[in-house]
């Protein structure tokens, strides 16, 4: 909780809404640090790299990464800030009692590992959501994917590591249709599946601002299909 405080996780989802109103919203004049905050942290949003989209079949929310998005070079709070605002989100769309989430990242085309950043994305991860990560499958694996978990493995509490499962393209697809609430209709084109996840999430070129300020993915159109997962699958169970 003290973690969360210090990075100003309380009031994380107030800044996607200050970046996506106009620069000239009383909020906005009157705390311009608080902008300038909450732009660099939705231009990390923007990259569309990070996003939830769909269940489990146990109802746990599926974060999505797209290593090919990221930047080469990160600013590394404003991701910070992003990363909390994501894990947030998708913790408050989690169906009754589902305490976790699974991560999966298509690591194809990773950029060049910036270590500064990679130690304070996993300081957030296990200082923020310490119990909140059921498993994060990365596929495919390369040398850079390698150098990567050999940097990060070591610091990690054994808890953590263990969740991590590195996969190839033809074990990835088999694992993912016995995980997603749907099956094979849910593994995204990118892991040779039929479902276009690009329909909701562009290449960030294409996408067009959202409101007044400089917000241009889809934020709140992702809020708004998680919380009707959550919706069918509570239904499901019902």
């Amino acid at each position: 909780m003290q973690w969360r405080e210090e990075e100003g996780a309380p009031d994380i989802f107030d800044l996607v809404a200050l970046a996506n109103g106009p620069e000239s919203a009383p909020e906005a004049v009157e705390n311009p640090e608080q902008l300038t905050k909450a732009k660099a942290m939705v231009y990390a949003l923007n990259y569309g790299s990070l996003y939830w989209h769909g269940l489990t079949k146990d109802g746990r929310p599926v974060l999505w990464l797209r290593t090919n998005r990221k930047p080469w070079y990160p600013d590394v709070d404003a991701e910070v800030n992003a990363l909390i605002a994501m894990a947030d989100a998708g913790i408050k769309c989690m169906p009754e009692g589902v305490t976790d989430f699974i991560c999966v990242s298509e690591s194809s085309y990773p950029p060049p590992p910036n270590p500064t950043f990679m130690i304070k994305m996993l300081k957030a991860l296990v200082k923020g959501y310490p119990d909140r990560l059921n498993v994060l499958l990365s596929a495919p694996v390369s040398s850079i994917v390698q150098f990567v978990m050999n940097l990060l493995l070591p610091l990690m509490p054994g808890r953590l590591a263990s969740k991590v499962v590195l996969l190839d393209l033809e074990g990835v697809k088999p694992k993912l249709e016995e995980l997603l609430y749907n099956g094979e209709k849910d593994i995204p084109t990118f892991f040779g599946g039929p479902c276009d996840h690009d329909e909701f999430y562009p290449d960030p070129s294409l996408c067009e601002n959202r409101g007044q300020g400089t917000l241009t993915f889809d934020w709140y159109g992702m809020v708004e299909r998680l919380e009707n997962a959550k919706k069918e699958f509570e239904a499901a169970k019902k």
